[in-house]
């Protein structure tokens, strides 16, 4: 792929990944990730997850990750591009929105709507979540971490999830073979 077709095809993707961002950058993490992996082949499953976790411990939001991946496409240019592409539509879009949302406060059509989309964005959220871990979970060691950290994060005391997070990176590099 030359590289004019290679930024094209990053800025198409990401582009649209931003518009179908409703709720936040997770809600896009299947169709990301079918993209990115099968359907481009820019990464493997494997860089994704780990992408996905190296997102999640860095500060900063986590769809920097999108910065990442427009890397390992085209370098610093395909980052930038990556970048743009993810957060701009999505930034023109909510100023628009939220000048608009404004204008109708106290509207009734506001607040079925803001009822409305409430549960597409849980529904979305999670279908990222069980994106994610279809790539993570890959045997039994990996199903008992996952289990352990959803019992702890749901059951147990209020944990950084940070710290769940290196924890499990530990426990992942003491198990290598």
């Amino acid at each position: 792929m030359s590289q004019s077709n290679a930024d094209l095809s990053l800025l198409g993707v990401f582009s649209l990944l931003s518009l179908l961002a409703i709720g936040g950058g997770t809600a896009v993490l299947p169709e990301m990730k079918s993209l990115t992996v099968d359907a481009h082949q820019w990464i493997t499953d494997g860089q994704f997850r780990d992408i996905y976790a190296l997102g999640q411990v860095a500060p900063g939001p986590n769809m920097l990750m999108v910065i990442v991946i427009g890397y390992h496409v085209a370098g610093t240019p395909g980052a930038l591009i990556a970048f743009t592409g993810f957060f701009l539509p999505a930034s023109t879009l909510a100023l628009g929105a939220s000048r608009l949302w404004n204008h109708f406060e106290g509207s009734p059509w506001r607040l079925a709507l803001q009822n409305a989309l409430a549960p597409i964005v849980v529904g979305l959220m999670a279908a990222g979540m069980i994106a994610i871990a279809r790539t993570a979970i890959t045997g039994t060691e990996t199903t008992l971490l996952a289990i352990a950290v959803f019992g702890l994060v749901y059951f147990g005391p209020k944990i950084n999830p940070a710290l769940l997070i290196l924890a499990g990176g530990a426990v992942g590099y003491l198990t290598l073979p």
